[in-house]
């Protein structure tokens, strides 16, 4: 018989048979670890487990699925008997627990009124739970104001108890330099019915398996799935970005609606990318959570200990710091959200058996309780690192929030790979036509040195730099060369959301009514340009789902609320466009092919830097630049690339070797299929005309060593005004 528990009254209880032996002291209290609900086979019983330092009292209540409203069991937890430091537990054997399926917890504390916190009239998710189940009656409004709010709040589902998942023959891909990753949303990439995905699988994990023929078919080695976190299904966050919980997956994003079905359809789809040699990588926000400022709702963390959980400012009208930009930041000055966040890493890799994890406003990792910025020694990089598992994964940070931007070597990961927001800024800026780009384009071209070097004492590598144009935050490739501003009015907030700075051209016509042959003509050649220098640069490429056949966003930079046609892809555009799909898919195997492009080091004496002729234009009226990578000490071709911003074509000089030795690969200002040519076509003459706005590349087989005295490390070069090239520096 379980003592502190209440049940309904006129329930029946078994009379508990005479113990044969003493139990242990776990079994009669509960353990401290893990956290969350934890079946123990050998002993017939669930162990509870939360964290609540300030909490005066702490019920576990348990629901049946046919009241949702009364609970089934109530165990009120004694601190003398089911407390352990800072965590509240107990264990309670399944004839206990009869037919009670879902759980939660109320929780006393003394009220901070100003934080919204410590309602025991709420019911409270368990932060650990890795199943959420949402009542028909689920209410968000509920949650935001006084008053109990039973029977329309998520619970925690029992679990764990079913048979395990067979992982047989799974085998964990890991690229390097062959890594291309993909950006894509799980609901957006096969929702839309011209997806070709059945209708009773699109925008889901199931679906995603759907399309794992196409990935294969462009390329792609890793997929960074936008947030799997399980959220709340009443915000309208599309994108996923407002997590209600770090260890349940989404569960709307399940074809199933079975019990515990989007565990086993999430598996089954990680497992079918690994069948296909295809990684997966999950977006993940630690940042922050869905309960939002004061203001927002009581779902978890709030209720059981607001000011344990989250960082708290000094200014009573806003008590919670917002580092995030959505209300709330989460408190990694605290040891129970480092473990909590380990716990979840920990989850996703052991169980779910996922490839990596790229870190939504990864700066909020850095700093301490107060605020303030840890440069050097923040805890949870150090816990990391020294895990056996997680060291070794693709680790990716987003390295910033809204106070701190530390790319390069000012973020403390020092061996994750980070997202370049200068390579995406630079390369657009270039191609748009910004005047005084040619040293910045050779920076970003060479793998961004300048924030990552690799002197002695930093010693970064190349790859650490993750290269992209476009991502889910902001327009979409062919928006950025179709719209000089964004149209977010049906975000709903007078069009004031999404960022400004945008380096976006629209090729002469804004928008896509009414545009010309010419304006699409020349809309696609800047997409190849692009894509040209994406796979030509040293670093990790990545882009968004879609910029392969020109999908849109109808120039909206920030959808993250459109669950429709404007946040899904359109896949009518894949055929109207199959040159550039076919362009990005030769440009990637391209890449692929050529290890002299993607190395773990920098380029350094293998690479010689030219302009149309001789010596590179480093003039702020320059639009131009020619580089040849020598690839011997790869055992690779030696590739020339001739890049031209300008608005006119220019002349190019090739510098290296006889005409002969050259073929043509690439020239972006050729329709398909001449834009790319594999076999590739010789070369007649070492000067070549490059037409405006367009990228010219050259292959040269390999020798045993083709370097010349003219090779050069692009810190090497004077990164100073010099001489005006004949044309193209205006």
């Amino acid at each position: 018989m379980l003592a502190n528990a209440d049940r309904p009254a006129g329930s029946g209880r078994a009379t508990p048979a005479v113990p044969t032996q003493r139990p242990t002291w776990e079994q009669a209290e509960g353990s401290p670890l893990p956290l969350g609900v934890t079946w123990i086979e050998d002993q017939q019983a669930f162990n509870f487990a939360v964290h609540s330092e300030h909490a005066e009292s702490v019920a576990l209540l348990l629901f049946s699925a046919t009241d949702l409203v009364n609970p089934a069991l109530t165990f009120r937890f004694d601190f003398l008997h089911n407390k352990s430091g800072r965590i509240w537990h107990c264990r309670i054997p399944i004839k206990e627990i009869g037919e009670a399926c879902y759980y939660a917890y109320s929780v006393s504390g003394e009220t901070v009124p100003q934080l919204h916190s410590f309602d025991p009239q709420k019911i409270l998710l368990d932060p650990y739970a890795q199943c959420i189940f949402f009542p028909p009656d689920f209410d968000r409004e509920l949650a935001m104001r006084e008053g109990p709010n039973a029977g329309r709040a998520p619970l925690g589902a029992l679990t764990g108890r079913g048979p395990t998942f067979d992982w047989a023959e799974d085998r964990t891909p890991y690229h390097e330099s062959d890594a291309v990753i993909y950006e894509l949303h799980v609901k957006g990439f096969t929702k839309n019915p011209n997806s070709g995905v059945d209708a009773s699988r699109a925008g889901t994990y199931a679906g995603l398996v759907e399309k794992i023929p196409y990935l294969q078919e462009l390329g792609i080695t890793v997929v960074e799935l936008m947030p799997v976190f399980q959220r709340d299904p009443q915000e309208g966050d599309y994108w996923g970005y407002m997590p209600l919980n770090f260890f349940a997956p989404h569960a709307q994003y399940a074809s199933t609606c079975e019990e515990d079905g989007q565990h086993i359809e999430f598996k089954n789809m990680v497992k079918a990318f690994h069948q296909a040699g295809i990684g997966i990588v999950l977006d993940v926000v630690y940042n922050h959570t869905c309960e939002g400022d004061h203001k927002g709702p009581i779902y978890s963390f709030k209720g059981l200990d607001a000011a344990g959980y989250y960082m708290l400012s000094t200014d009573p009208a806003n008590p919670y710091a917002n580092y995030s930009g959505t209300g709330n930041t989460l408190n990694f000055g605290q040891a129970h959200v480092r473990k909590m966040v380990m716990d979840s890493l920990r989850y996703w890799k052991q169980e779910m058996h996922v490839d990596g994890f790229r870190f939504d406003l990864a700066s909020v990792f850095s700093r301490n309780a107060d605020g303030s910025l840890n440069w050097r020694d923040a805890p949870i990089f150090s816990e990391i690192a020294a895990d056996p598992e997680l060291g070794r994964l693709h680790l990716i940070a987003e390295p910033w929030d809204t106070g701190a931007y530390q790319l390069g070597r000012g973020f403390p990961g020092l061996t994750w790979l980070q997202w370049n927001g200068r390579f995406r800024d630079d390369i657009r800026r270039f191609v748009k036509g910004d005047p005084g780009m040619v040293s910045d384009l050779m920076r970003r071209i060479y793998g961004s040195d300048d924030f990552f070097p690799d002197t002695r004492a930093d010693a970064y590598h190349a790859y650490q730099s993750v290269n992209f144009v476009t991502s889910h935050d902001g327009f979409t490739l062919y928006d950025l060369v179709a719209y000089n501003h964004k149209r977010n009015w049906k975000n709903g907030h007078n069009n004031q959301d999404g960022t400004d700075d945008n380096y976006s051209w629209n090729c002469g016509h804004e928008g896509g009514e009414g545009t010309t042959a010419a304006v699409m003509e020349l809309r696609r050649r800047q997409i190849k340009n692009f894509c040209c220098l994406l796979f030509l640069s040293n670093g990790t490429p990545m882009f968004r789902a879609g910029d392969e056949f020109l999908n849109t966003q109808f120039g909206n930079n920030n959808p993250y609320n459109q669950d429709d046609d404007t946040g899904w892809l359109d896949w009518s555009q894949l055929p109207a466009n199959k040159g550039v799909f076919r362009f990005f898919k030769s440009m990637i195997a391209f890449r692929k092919t050529h290890p002299a492009l993607s190395r773990s080091r920098f380029w350094r004496e293998d690479v010689s830097w030219y302009g149309v002729g001789a010596t590179v234009d480093l003039s702020y009226d320059s639009h131009s630049l020619a580089f040849c990578l020598h690839g011997a000490s790869q055992g690779d071709d030696d590739i020339y690339a001739m890049i031209n911003a300008y608005w006119e074509e220019l002349e190019f000089h090739v510098q290296e070797g006889t005409a002969e030795e050259w073929k043509r690969v690439v020239d972006t200002s050729l329709r398909s299929p001449d834009d790319f040519s594999h076999d590739g076509l010789p070369l007649e003459q070492a000067r070549y005309v490059v037409a405006p706005r367009s990228i010219v590349v050259l292959l040269r087989h390999k020798k045993s060593d083709t370097r010349t005295t003219a090779t050069a490390d692009v810190r090497s070069i004077r990164l100073e005004p010099g001489n005006y090239s004949e044309r193209g520096s205006r």
